[in-house]
């Protein structure tokens, strides 16, 4: 009788292609401002696995980027349609790097009055760069299905502390505040007003290894959770501390293996160790610690020839936060007197904060008219007993604790930021005390029980496709 989750034999195919952009695209993950790209650190690339038994095929694309719209997923799963793979069974990630380009418009609602071109920056993204990204993707994708070879599969996970935190700190009057870096000079007793983090991280370092006849890494599927900002707001190029994790597993492992990165629900996770003074996150030193962390996991595995495929995908109706009647008459009045970005008067191609307020909240309110509910995209994975969660935007990290608490089996790795940009999903307590994350705005804009009924939801498709497995 064959293991659970083992079914008949496995093949897998990898590729990366580099989608570093040219000198002065816009560098996304800073809100209303343009960061025109000056240096690289470290190249970019998008990443495709494709895994087939029996079969069924499944594919996971990485990119080294901040976000990706709807609009651009769905353009590559149609090159992946033409390629002969079902578009549904095809997970499209964004790592969420703050030192890379955005790929679509996500900082302002579709109809949202036009700009001229030279503004499409104030979007969040530049069409140019989309379309180059999405063509290397599509080529990995191709790389990939011609890479397809009989492997063996194991998967494990570790425990790694102190890499990312909570970056939400409870003041003493009940708000919230975002804390970075800073000096013992500075703060010797640690900063004033604080009273706790807010919520937990997750530790948990996923591996899900491919291995071939000659007994050489043909891919890794890397899961870890944080915000990938140790180099925000610089304008430079770099996969942050995803891009060198990767990097350390080709040391390791051989030139031939892709390291993927599936970078986990992270909406209230940074680098940023803020209950201790002098400490300043450095995206290699993290790097370096998964990769090693991954080595000894390595170690530890007992791989399998075959592992049973499935796939599911569904979109959740979630509804939209309503804004109160008097904010809408205010923002409806400043979108009517100011359709154009309003410009800072210290820095130029800076759009004053009010402005971009007023029409972030404008944007919420152009997504309502279209409907009262969006509709969330929820994909799952089965390889063998891992089960894969994509989930668009920012879940706080609260909701991907439960989903692995809840899941039917272990492993269950969490990619969030797939397919499309729905902004931050914080708890029902964290909205209520507001901050960057919950207060209303285009990047806040679902209901505060969204958090709750996408795990109950993802939750029930693992049990449709986990049945008798035992966590």
């Amino acid at each position: 009788m064959k293991p659970s989750g083992e079914s008949g034999p496995l093949l897998a195919g990898a590729a990366q292609v580099e989608i570093t952009p040219p000198a002065g695209t816009h560098v996304a993950g800073a809100v209303c401002s343009f960061r025109p790209a000056e240096v690289v650190l470290d190249p970019l690339y998008a990443k495709a696995v494709v895994l087939e038994s029996e079969g069924q095929r499944i594919a996971l694309v990485s990119l080294d980027i901040t976000i990706i719209t709807e609009e651009w997923s769905a353009r590559l799963r149609e090159g992946a349609r033409k390629l002969g793979l079902d578009p549904t069974a095809v997970m499209v990630h964004a790592i969420q790097t703050h030192t890379a380009p955005g790929v679509g418009h996500f900082m302002l609602d579709p109809d949202f009055p036009a700009l001229p071109a030279e503004l499409e920056w104030v979007h969040g993204g530049q069409e140019a760069y989309a379309e180059f990204a999405i063509e290397r993707a599509t080529q990995a994708l191709e790389q990939a299905l011609d890479a397809l070879e009989p492997v063996q599969v194991a998967a494990g996970s570790a425990l790694r502390d102190g890499l990312a935190f909570n970056r939400r700190a409870v003041m003493r009057d009940g708000s919230v505040s975002m804390l970075g870096s800073y000096s013992s000079i500075q703060y010797p007793l640690g900063p004033p007003g604080v009273r706790y983090a807010e919520g937990p991280t997750d530790p948990e370092v996923g591996v899900v290894c491919l291995r071939n006849s000659k007994l050489q890494m043909v891919a890794m599927l890397l899961h870890f959770s944080c915000h990938p900002v140790s180099l925000f707001p610089w304008p430079v190029i770099s996969a942050d501390w995803p891009g060198t994790w990767a990097q350390g597993v080709q040391e390791r492992f051989g030139p031939q293996c892709v390291g993927l990165v599936l970078n986990g629900s992270c909406g209230n996770l940074n680098p940023w160790q803020w209950l201790q003074p002098d400490v300043r996150s450095d995206h290699r030193v993290m790097g370096r610690a998964l990769a090693e962390t991954t080595e000894k996991t390595v170690t530890t595995l007992n791989f399998s020839d075959g592992a049973q495929l499935d796939h599911r995908l569904t979109h959740l109706p979630i509804p939209l936060r309503e804004m109160p009647p008097e904010t809408r008459e205010s923002v409806q009045k400043t979108m009517e007197e100011h359709p154009q970005p309003v410009w800072s008067s210290q820095e130029p191609l800076v759009a004053d904060w009010e402005w971009f307020r007023a029409a972030s909240l404008w944007s919420v309110e152009l997504a309502r008219k279209r409907s009262p509910e969006l509709l969330y995209e929820i994909q799952a994975f089965r390889v063998g007993d891992t089960a894969l969660v994509g989930l668009p935007g920012e879940p706080f990290s609260e909701g991907q604790l439960a989903l692995k608490i809840a899941s039917p089996t272990y492993p269950t790795y969490v990619a969030h930021c797939t397919s499309q940009y729905v902004g931050y999903i914080p708890t029902r307590e964290a909205i209520s005390r507001g901050g960057h994350e919950g207060t209303l705005s285009y990047w806040s804009k679902l209901a505060p029980e969204a958090l709750d009924m996408i795990v109950e939801r993802s939750t029930e498709l693992l049990k449709e496709m986990f049945p008798g497995v035992r966590g």
